[in-house]
């Protein structure tokens, strides 16, 4: 296997991309960049695991668990293993010393195979992350597959620059006068820390998965990948492809592993307070990311969990762009993004703009009204929303109505191709933020495509609710809209006291929901909706430890 001469290229323009923060990637956005039969081989790949049992030839396998169903209605029928963690685990452990032992640059370059072979099937991956999240195709394609493949590839440079900060060995000479000086050599290797735990999320399996798996392998780590039950397909997939790089270059295939669970397991919880697991990678709610956080004390965990994303709207120059740029983002999904904003905090006596004043119900108004432009043909609507991933978000949908005046009602939408979607347009709610029972709304993440437009006295009552919203609930979003340069001094001060990711004015096609890898970060890490950021030198620097060994010169 080639490694060096295939895949060093790559790994030296990631790490360059890492440090200018320009644009690049080396996965095409584009379908049709992958091939004129990609599309029809894919859907093909994806048809002939339907309904089957999907070997990995993995130890400990003590019986087969299934069950995911389609968003969009068909169930996958694919039994996967289920582990018996006993024989699994030390199983994993085996092949860690040889993989310590062949050092940062091969650890990198095999991320990257694996890497390149999982691109060279995007379309088969589009399929999986399509049917398991409800993502509209398009976006299961290019989030599910280049976005979620950068994502890995930066994990693995990030891996790779803080592993080679240090040199693999010195001489060392401490002068003594007249006297000799102490000799000693010296030599370092980074050892990861043991085996790295990966808790899968429904919504973005890949795109939230690569980062910690590929940071844990990069680092001299086994990974055990545990899949979300509504979305094991895409990382299953992962996980086959990496077991056959690692086998083909010359390493233990089990030190990356699947643990699926029965209905109702709850594995997670038992796999998280092993002695063996060292290190923690989660998505999701933010009740079982405060419970890791605090009961798996053995593991370095790494979590990004839930928060209320807020966008300021004090003046703007391009009124029209700000109301698209808007609604393209509360649609994208169906808002089941954590980038999503949720809260609009709107001066109660509006507005300035290039079209003149604007009060607090045009503003709202006005913004329903691009939503439903945006989302009035049907077709382009299913292309946008994609399918509610679960009944807990339509249920949180339902309810929304009762929670305040609706600007904006939610809609059914038919999807021709799969009937049982369940397709709905966001639902936008008027609150007024001087209330103590509306507060109580605004403050708790609302995970889905429902938002409030808040009415606060003034834009500095906008700014100071900011604060205390990214201190008490976190975020992993914020975006502001201001003519005024104080304005925006204040809006700025908020985020970096409270470290928040902030996007100013955006009327184009960039959203506050996305997020490019290699050049913007992915949350903080600094405020209470995750204590990570996707990706930088903190991601990976605590998941190896540098051993030192002296000798005698």
């Amino acid at each position: 296997m080639q490694l060096t001469e295939t895949h060093r290229p790559t790994l030296d323009q990631a790490l360059e991309a890492i440090r200018t923060r320009a644009y690049w990637s080396p996965h095409p956005e584009h379908p049709k960049a992958y091939g004129e039969s990609a599309p029809a081989d894919g859907l093909a790949a994806f048809d002939a695991l339907r309904n089957t049992r999907f070997e990995l030839d993995q130890p400990g396998t003590d019986g087969w668990t299934g069950g995911e169903v389609s968003p969009y209605g068909p169930e996958l029928g694919i039994e996967y293993p289920h582990p018996d963690i006993d024989v699994l685990l030390p199983a994993m452990r085996a092949g860690m010393t040889a993989w310590r032992e062949t050092g940062p640059e091969t650890r990198a370059l095999v991320c990257l195979e694996i890497l390149s072979r999982i691109s060279a099937r995007t379309h088969e991956f589009a399929h999986a992350v399509m049917h398991t999240s409800g993502q509209a195709f398009m976006m299961a394609f290019q989030a599910g597959g280049p976005h979620a493949q950068d994502r890995g590839l930066e994990a693995v440079a990030y891996a790779y620059q803080e592993q080679t900060r240090t040199p693999e060995a010195a001489d060392w000479s401490k002068p003594q006068g007249k006297r000799d000086p102490l000799e000693l050599r010296k030599t370092f290797t980074t050892a990861g820390r043991g085996i790295s735990l990966l808790i899968g999320c429904n919504t973005f399996p890949t795109w939230n998965g690569y980062p910690g798996l590929f940071a844990s392998l990069a680092t001299g780590n086994p990974v055990l990948v545990k899949p979300h039950p509504r979305a094991v397909l895409p990382l299953a997939l992962t996980v086959r492809v990496a077991r056959e790089v690692l086998s083909e270059a010359g390493f233990d295939p089990n030190l990356v592993a699947l643990a699926v669970e029965r209905p109702g397991e709850g594995i997670a919880k038992t796999l998280a307070v092993r002695p063996e697991i060292k290190i923690i990678d989660y998505t999701g709610s933010t009740a079982f990311g405060d419970w890791l956080e605090a009961n798996a004390r053995q593991a370095q965990v790494y979590t990004e969990k839930a928060g209320v994303n807020t966008v300021v709207v004090d003046s703007t120059d391009n009124y029209k762009g700000m109301l698209s740029n808007l609604a393209f983002s509360l649609s994208l999904y169906s808002g089941q993004m954590c980038t999503t904003p949720q809260n609009f905090l709107i001066p109660r006596d509006g507005i300035s703009t290039d079209a003149g004043p604007k009060s607090y119900d045009d503003v709202v108004t006005d913004l329903a009204a691009s939503v439903g432009g945006l989302l009035g043909d049907d077709a382009r609507a299913n292309a946008l929303l994609g399918a509610l991933v679960n009944p807990d978000v339509k249920s949180r949908l339902d309810a929304a109505a009762e929670l305040g005046e609706v600007a904006l009602p939610s809609r059914k939408i038919a999807n021709p191709e799969f009937p049982d979607a369940v397709v709905r347009t966001p639902v936008i709610v008027k609150l007024d933020g001087a209330k103590p029972d509306a507060e109580a709304v605004y403050m708790s993440e609302c995970f889905g495509p429902v938002s409030f437009a808040v009415a606060v006295d003034s834009t500095a009552d906008a700014v100071e609710l900011l604060r205390r919203t990214v201190r008490d609930k976190g975020a992993m979003t914020v975006g502001a809209y201001t003519t005024s340069e104080a304005t925006e001094r204040a809006i700025e001060d908020v985020c970096l006291d409270e470290s928040a990711q902030l996007s100013l004015n955006l009327t184009g096609g960039v959203y506050v929901n996305q997020t490019a890898a290699f050049s913007d970060f992915h949350g903080s890490g600094g405020n209470p909706a995750a204590n990570a950021a996707l990706c930088d030198g903190a991601f990976v620097s605590n998941r190896f430890r540098v051993v030192e060994v002296r000798r005698q010169a």
